[in-house]
Formats: C-alpha cells, sequence, structure tokens
C-alpha cells in the first residue's frame, strides 16, 4: 500500500489519499471507508512527526532541540493544509481516535524533550508540565506561522522556540529544586557559541537594565 502516504493530510476528508487506487480497491483495503482511511494515513504521519523529536543522547541539548524543530518545522511545512486542519479541529471526519493519535505524538513529544533535558519518565510534575506547556506554545507559533505565510523563516522561528525553552528552563528553575538540577547538569554541556551562549550573551543587557529592581546589600 505504498500510494497511502502521510502527504495525504494535505487533503484532509478525501479519499485522494490513496492516489492512483480505485474508490472499489480504497474500500477493499479500507472497509470502514473514508474514516478508516483517515485514520490510517493520520496514524502514518503521526509516527513520522514521532520521529521529528527523536535524537542520539550526545552534544549540547540546546543543539540537539534546535535540529528536533529543524524536522518538525520541515514536517509543518509539508503537510501545512493537514496540520492547520488537524490542530484545529478542523477535519470533517475528526474522532474520539484521531483525537488520540493527536494526543499521542505531544506526550511522546514531550518524553523525547524531557529526555533531551535529562530527565525522562522520572521527571516531577513542575518539569514536566513546563516542557508540556512549551510544547503547546511551539504548536500555536506553528499555527500562526503558517497563518502568517511561513514568515519569519523557518530557521529564525525555531531559534525562537529554543530560546523560549530555556527561558522556560530558567523561570522553573528559580522555584523548582527538581528543575534546577538539571538546569546545573546541563549548563556544563553548552558551549558559549551555541543556543544557550548566545542567548546569555544577548540576555546580559537586558538583565543590567534589571539592576534596580535587586534589593540592596545589607
Amino acid at each position: 500500500m505504498e500510494e497511502l502516504r502521510p502527504a495525504g493530510l494535505n487533503r484532509p476528508g478525501t479519499t485522494e489519499w490513496a492516489q492512483g487506487l480505485s474508490r472499489p480497491l480504497v474500500y477493499r483495503y479500507f472497509p470502514g471507508g473514508r474514516q478508516q482511511l483517515y485514520e490510517a494515513a493520520l496514524r502514518s504521519a503521526a509516527e513520522q512527526l514521532i520521529l521529528c523529536f527523536g535524537e542520539p543522547p550526545a552534544g549540547p541539548p540546546t543543539e540537539r532541540v534546535t535540529r528536533v524543530l529543524d524536522r518538525y518545522l520541515a514536517f509543518v511545512d509539508e503537510h501545512d493544509t493537514g496540520f492547520s486542519a488537524l490542530l484545529r479541529g478542523g477535519c470533517v471526519v475528526e474522532t474520539s481516535r484521531t483525537s488520540a493519535i493527536v494526543d499521542e505524538v505531544r506526550r511522546a513529544a514531550a518524553e523525547q524533550i524531557l529526555l533531551h533535558l535529562g530527565s525522562g519518565a522520572a521527571a516531577g510534575p513542575r518539569l514536566r508540565m513546563m516542557v508540556r506547556t512549551w510544547i503547546a506554545a511551539v504548536e500555536a507559533a506553528s499555527l500562526i506561522w503558517l497563518d502568517g505565510g511561513k514568515q519569519p523563516a523557518a530557521a529564525e522561528l525555531r531559534d525562537w522556540l529554543v530560546d523560549q525553552l530555556m527561558v522556560l528552563l530558567a523561570a522553573t528553575a528559580a522555584t523548582d529544586p527538581e528543575t534546577a538540577s538539571a538546569v546545573a547538569a546541563l549548563l556544563p554541556l553548552e558551549s558559549a557559541g551555541g543556543p544557550a551562549g548566545r542567548l546569555a550573551q544577548r540576555l546580559v543587557p537586558v538583565l543590567g537594565e534589571a539592576a534596580h529592581l535587586l534589593p540592596e546589600d545589607g
């Protein structure tokens, strides 16, 4: 069944996913008709999207996340119409099963990001919530990016999303000991020329303007 490809998400709610197949053949291989065909295409696309978040546990964590987002945004770019309809609930054949597939992608993405942050399944509620919040922001930004004609450039959007992850980590670490320990373990892996180093260099002048907010010594 090579005719059924994730690219079919660009035509949600139609039987054209199975290009080259006649209607009798479609219903032969998918007795449930259009709904079963849609779910099969969605499952295939979901598996492909989950693979975007996999990355070998080597090198600076922010560089790993950068590569993850490169793959993710390339997927969004290629499947723009279907991605937008799917996340906005605009597919005419959306069901609890299709919603569960989308949630599965979100959960798998969160687990992969937690692994990149050195936590994985053992992550506590605050760190896990922070990662899920960031993933929701990535989804929202992707939809806004599509609405805006894919501007700014994907690389610029990617860098901004990596910056957001680091800022969320820092803010959570300020009040959550587990996240603070994770950040302390991750920072030595980063380099001055990498995403974390570049963000730190940009933030120093900004934070300098907030010096008056700090308590005076003594």
